[in-house]
Order: C-alpha cells, then sequence, then structure tokens
C-alpha cells in the first residue's frame, strides 16, 4: 500500500534532510572563517580563487545533483549498481596513470583549478554493489562463497586506493563491515579480527617483550577467571589482582609478577581441563600463541619494514613522547591547543587566533574540528558531534524502516561510512586515533567529498520516500 506524507518536500524523511543541510551550512561557515585566516578579505574580485569560494561552488554542484536523484526513478539505482561500481573502478584505475601527485598521494584528477578525488565516488559505487549483492536471494554470508565474493567487492577498490597510496581512504571500506554484520557474517569474525587488531596494536605500542607477554596472559587469563563462576564478582576481583599485579610490575617487580602471573595462568588452565572445559583452554593457549606471534610481527615490522614517516605517526598516537614535537607531532599539538583554547562557549565566529595565523596545518580539512573547538568552544563542539550521532540514529531508524532488502542495506552502508569518517576525524584530531587524513563528513573543504556523501544522501532518502511502494 502507498502512503503520502505531507511535508514540503513530499515523502522525504525532513527530519534526516534537515540535519544534512544542517551539516552542510555549518561546513560552509567553517570554511569561510578558516579562508580569513588563508588571506581571503571578503571581497568579491577574489571569491572564487579563495577556498570559500570554490567550496562555494561544490555546495550548489552537490544541491543540483541532490535535486537529479530526486527526479530518477528509485529502481534506477538497483539496476545499475554494478554499472556504476565499474566506472568507478575504472576511474581509480584511470587516476593512478592521469591523476595527479597532491602530497605523495596520486589520487586527484585536476581541471580548471579544481581537485577530483575518484575514491569518493567510488565509496558511493561499493555501497550500491554490496547493497545489490546482499539483495540477491542466493546469497548467504554464512556460506564461504559469498563471504567470498562480497570481500571481493570490497577488495578492488580498497587494493586500488592503496596503490595510490592513500591509506586513510582504504581504510574507510572497513566500515562496510557493519552491514555485514546485520546480513548474518558470523560474530566470530569480528571476535578474531579485534584480537589481532589489539594485538598488533600492543606490538607496535610496546618494545619491551615482557611488556607484552605480561599484556597477552593477563587477557587469557580474564575467560578462565569468568569460567569460576563467581556470581557477580568475577570481573571486580578480577580487575582487582589484574590491577594490583600491574602496580607491583611497575614497581620494577617485573620478574616476579610476569611468572607468577603465567604460574596463576596455568594453575587456572589445569583446574578447567579437568572440568572438562578441555576445548576452551585449548582455545585460550592457542589464542596465546598466535597472540606472542603477531606482536611480534607487529615489532618487528615497525623497527624493519615499516618506513620513517610511518613509523612517526605511530609514535605520534602511541609514544608521543619519542616523536618530534616540532615536526611529526606539531600537527596534534597545535589542533590540541586549538581545540582547548576554546573554552566553554569559544572565541567567537571568525575570531580564532589560531585559526587566523594558520597555525594548524591543513585547517579547511583534514582538521576542520580543531577551528569549531577554538570558535565555537566545547558547547559548539558538542553540538556537531551530537548531530553527527542524530544522524546516525536516523540513519539506522531509516534503515530498519525499509522494506526493500536492497535499501536496507544501502542505509547501513551508508550510516557505516559516516561513522567511520566521523570517528576517525574527530579522534585524530584529539590524538585519540592515528592521523590518517579523513575528512569531516559534509564540514571539511572538499567537493570530491562533498559530492559523494550527498549522492548517498539523496539515493538514500530516495529509496526511503519510496519505502511504501516494494
Amino acid at each position: 500500500m502507498q502512503r503520502n506524507h505531507a511535508s514540503p518536500l513530499g515523502n522525504l524523511d525532513i527530519i534526516t534532510f534537515s540535519i544534512f543541510i544542517s551539516l552542510i551550512a555549518i561546513g560552509w561557515l567553517m570554511v569561510y572563517t578558516v579562508s580569513f585566516g588563508e588571506g581571503y578579505t571578503g571581497g568579491t574580485a577574489d571569491f572564487f580563487s579563495s577556498s570559500i569560494g570554490k567550496q562555494t561552488i561544490w555546495v550548489g554542484i552537490s544541491f543540483f545533483i541532490f535535486a537529479f536523484i530526486l527526479l530518477i526513478d528509485w529502481k534506477f539505482w538497483q539496476t545499475f549498481a554494478y554499472p556504476i561500481y565499474g566506472f568507478s573502478i575504472f576511474l581509480l584505475l584511470l587516476v593512478l596513470f592521469a591523476g595527479k601527485e597532491i602530497k605523495g598521494a596520486t589520487s586527484w584528477f585536476s581541471f580548471g583549478g579544481f581537485s577530483f578525488q575518484p575514491s569518493e565516488i567510488a565509496k558511493f559505487g561499493t555501497c550500491l554493489a554490496v547493497s545489490v549483492f546482499l539483495s540477491h536471494y542466493s546469497t548467504n554470508l554464512r556460506n564461504p562463497r559469498s563471504q567470498l565474493y562480497v570481500l571481493g567487492l570490497l577488495f578492488a577498490p580498497m587494493a586500488l586506493i592503496m596503490l595510490q597510496p592513500d591509506a586513510g581512504s582504504a581504510l574507510v571500506f572497513t566500515s562496510f563491515l557493519v552491514v555485514l554484520y546485520r546480513e548474518g557474517l558470523s560474530p566470530n569474525y569480528y571476535i578474531i579480527g579485534g584480537y589481532v587488531v589489539v594485538l598488533a596494536v600492543l606490538g607496535l605500542a610496546v618494545a619491551d617483550v615482557k611488556d607484552i607477554l605480561l599484556g597477552l596472559v593477563l587477557l587469557a587469563g580474564l575467560p578462565l577467571v569468568y569460567l569460576l563462576k563467581f556470581r557477580n564478582y568475577w570481573l571486580p576481583g578480577y580487575l582487582i589482582a589484574a590491577s594490583g599485579a600491574i602496580y607491583l610490575y611497575n614497581l620494577d617487580f617485573k620478574t616476579e609478577v610476569l611468572l607468577s602471573c603465567i604460574g596463576g595462568v596455568l594453575l587456572l588452565a589445569v583446574y578447567q581441563w579437568f572440568r572438562k572445559n578441555e576445548r576452551m583452554v585449548s582455545l585460550l593457549f592457542l589464542a596465546l600463541v598466535v597472540g606472542i606471534g603477531i606482536t611480534a610481527a607487529a615489532n618487528y615490522a615497525f623497527d624493519n619494514i615499516i618506513k620513517p614517516h610511518q613509523q612517526d605517526r605511530i609514535n605520534v598516537w602511541l609514544n608521543p613522547e619519542k616523536s618530534d614535537p616540532r615536526g611529526s607531532r606539531y600537527n596534534l599539538m597545535q589542533s590540541q591547543l586549538a581545540i582547548s583554547s576554546g573554552g566553554l562557549i569559544g572565541k567567537g565566529f571568525t575570531k580564532g587566533t589560531m585559526t587566523k595565523l594558520n597555525y594548524v596545518p591543513e585547517q579547511s580539512t583534514d582538521f576542520i574540528f580543531c577551528t569549531i573547538g577554538e570558535e565555537q568552544g566545547f558547547i559548539g563542539s558538542f553540538g556537531i558531534i551530537a548531530l553527527f550521532l542524530l544522524l546516525l540514529i536516523r540513519l539506522t531508524i531509516l534503515a530498519e524502516r525499509q522494506r526493500s532488502n536492497f535499501s536496507r542495506h544501502f542505509a547501513y552502508c551508508v550510516a557505516g561510512i559516516f561513522f567511520i569518517h566521523f570517528l576517525v576525524n574527530i579522534g585524530m584530531t584529539m590524538g585519540l586515533l592515528p592521523i590518517i587524513g579523513i575528512p569531516l563528513p559534509l564540514i571539511s573543504k572538499g567537493g570530491s567529498s562533498l559530492l559523494g556523501f550527498t549522492m548517498m544522501m539523496a539515493v538514500l532518502l530516495k529509496l526511503d520516500s519510496n519505502r511504501y511502494r516494494i
């Protein structure tokens, strides 16, 4: 049954559309205030050659594309998903040979003073391709063949983007794990993947073998203590014991504490073995052996394989005391200083001194959030975060109310991409995550990013407005 919803935009979800427009408007204002720091004084003569002038043109183009998508039949996107995906792969191949190198990466087409990044279109194309594949009646993510097919769809753009090389844009494609989990991919893959990532980070962050081994032993002891089933007291008891061990370990009783923890874990393992939990004990020891291998490999790779500039980025994130405050750590220090200088209510629109004096590199793109923090303070920063969280909630609601499997899959793909961009960009400006150059959606300066996110939102809202026609 078809239903009609009274709103100025027909059947479009007005809440999601309003958040979308609000973020674009805030982004334009933030690019405008950064433009003052880059030399633009507000005159019309040099408007279109300035950052804000180019951004204004891209906003206009994006609104035109948004309106155009609303005129296209909603079935078009499912029918032509694979051709659009194929075209985006072609652009990724072409940019390797005909692209312009910017900051060490051949990721851009340049024309008439404008630059265009095909990886943004590849995200949109991959959303469509993954969604239509998951919608096919024969697709079952519990089947290894289906898993290989969908991983192939993700691997192709990731591999081509890594050849540019652009690790940040390639990382965004891990966001498709959201929709794969929603559609039935085994949680075991996520547990194993999370375990590997944690151990790899541990191997990069810690140089002392004893420190790594203590961490692994404490991790292995957690499920063994859980199996003791001491009602609700097992977790607090474990945390107290682990904290005490770490405290004594840091008091230079390293060998004694490490041997005690190993002995304790072995006793718990033997106890659980005789209680017929052989499978659990075997898996834990396998995980411990594999964990030692992963951390050792990560540690070796950091010292012998990773390039110096990549080592600097890792040290800025995990070991800032080892990085140069006037070199690799400069961006992060300036970003944190700009955010903290804003205080509660900020210095005011166009009044940010660090923004005006251009202290923060890439402040209109990757580090736009520090401009918000300086000029709008904690309240403004919290408002931006709240808007993004509200948008993610709305995208989830839109996804769950779809009658079409394709529409639901596409909504979750879009939500995942927004989430990764939002999390990584804000995290890296505050030093919580490594600096990898991912823009803040709809706010950072950049026509390719704005156009890509606009296309995703327009198609999603178009699909949602026709959900009752399925």
